[in-house]
C-alpha cells in the first residue's frame, strides 16, 4: 500500500541562492566493464543511457566530496557559507555510522551550524530540499546547506554485472536561504515500505520480511520490480499531485527526475505525458549516483544554457525504502 502526502500550493519562504557539484576524476565507461564482467557497451547504453560513470579514490570518500562540491558553488556563485545555520546531507554512504557526513563538513569550514545525516537513498536530496525549505519557512533557520553526496563504488560488487555497470561517484549541493517571495510552490513524498525488499543494503540485520538478505554489504537490487514500481505508480502519483496543486505539467519547463535509468525516464515521461526533450538526465556520463543524480542534472541543465532564472522545475526523487519526493520550484538565479 503506497503512503503518500501531496500539498496543494505551498507558503513558501526560502529559496536556492547557489548550486555545486563534484565528480572524482577517475572514469569508468561501458568498454572499460567489458573486461570485469560479461556486457558490452552497446548493451548497457541501450538498457540505461549510460555510457561512463566516475569512481572515488580508495582514500576518497563522501565527505571529500561534499566538500569538494561546496568549493565550486562558493567559487561559481560568490556565496558566502560562514552564516549557514544547518547542514543537510542526503547519503547511503557515509564515512562512518557516526560521526556524520554534514558534521565533517561543519568542522571542516569552521561553520556554527546544526548538522543531519538523512537517509532516503535516491529520494534523499529532494526530501533535504523540503527539509529546508519547511525549516526556514517556519523561521527555524535562516540558511540551510543541503547536499546529496554518495561512493556508491564502495558498495558496489563489481562482479554481478545487474548492477555494477549502474552506479557511480557523485555530490551535489546548494544553498537554501529565507526570501520572503519563496521559489517552493508545492511538495509531494510518499512511502511503500513493503516493497522494500526489492532494493536494500544488508546493515546490523540481514534479514528483511523473514528472509535472508543478499549483497554482504553491497547494494542488491531487483531491477524488474523496481522499474515496474516506478513506471507503474509514479505517473500517476505526479498527475494527481499536480492537479491537486491545481497545475499541469504543461506549467513546467524542466523535469529533473532521479537518473535512475534513461529508459525508465522515457517510460514515465510517456505516461505524465510530458517531452523527453524537456527532461534533465545526469546517468550518461555520471551513471545512477543516488542522491546527487538530481543536483548533477540540475548543473547540466544550467551549463547547457537550458535552465533560465524564472524557470519552473519539476524535482523528482525515487528509490530506496522504497520512497519518494517531489518538488516544484521556481529557479532564480542567472
Amino acid at each position: 500500500m503506497i503512503s503518500s502526502h501531496t500539498t496543494g500550493k505551498i507558503k513558501s519562504q526560502a529559496s536556492i541562492t547557489g548550486l555545486g557539484v563534484y565528480v572524482p576524476e577517475r572514469v569508468l565507461s561501458n568498454h572499460d566493464l567489458e573486461k570485469m564482467v560479461e556486457t558490452s557497451d552497446e548493451w548497457i547504453t541501450q538498457r540505461t543511457g549510460f555510457r561512463e560513470r566516475r569512481i572515488a579514490g580508495e582514500e576518497q570518500y563522501t565527505s571529500d566530496l561534499c566538500i569538494e562540491a561546496i568549493k565550486d558553488m562558493i567559487q561559481r556563485y560568490q556565496v558566502t557559507i560562514q552564516d549557514v545555520d544547518l547542514i543537510i546531507v542526503a547519503t547511503t554512504t557515509p564515512d562512518y555510522p557516526f560521526p556524520t557526513v554534514a558534521c565533517m563538513v561543519q568542522a571542516h569550514f569552521g561553520l556554527h551550524a546544526g548538522a543531519i545525516d538523512i537517509s532516503a537513498a535516491c529520494a534523499g536530496f529532494v526530501y533535504g530540499l523540503q527539509m529546508a525549505n519547511g525549516m526556514i519557512s517556519a523561521g527555524l533557520h535562516k540558511k540551510v546547506l543541503v547536499i546529496g553526496a554518495e561512493t556508491l563504488s564502495k558498495v558496489t560488487d563489481y562482479t554481478d554485472r545487474s548492477t555494477c555497470i549502474l552506479f557511480g561517484d557523485g555530490a551535489g549541493c546548494v544553498l537554501v536561504e529565507f526570501d520572503e517571495e519563496g521559489s517552493f510552490i508545492t511538495t509531494q513524498c510518499g512511502s511503500v515500505g513493503e516493497e522494500g525488499h526489492h532494493l536494500y543494503r544488508t546493515g546490523l540485520r540481514n534479514v528483511i520480511e523473514g528472509e535472508k538478505m543478499l549483497g554482504n554489504g553491497n547494494i542488491y537490487q531487483n531491477g524488474r520490480e523496481i522499474y515496474k514500481w516506478a513506471v507503474g505508480t509514479l505517473p500517476g502519483e505526479i498527475s494527481s499531485w499536480m492537479e491537486k496543486a491545481e497545475m499541469t505539467m504543461e506549467d513546467v519547463d524542466w523535469f529533473v527526475p532521479h537518473s535512475a535509468n534513461l529508459r525508465m525516464i522515457e517510460a514515465i515521461c510517456k505516461r505524465i505525458p510530458y517531452p523527453l526533450e524537456q527532461t534533465l538526465f545526469s546517468g550518461e556520463f555520471y551513471g545512477n549516483t543516488s542522491s546527487a543524480t538530481i543536483p548533477l542534472a540540475m548543473e547540466i541543465g544550467i551549463r547547457e544554457g537550458k535552465i533560465q532564472s524564472g524557470d519552473k522545475l519539476l524535482l523528482y526523487g525515487f528509490g530506496g525504502g522504497l520512497v519518494y519526493a517531489g518538488a516544484l520550484i521556481q529557479w532564480k538565479l542567472d
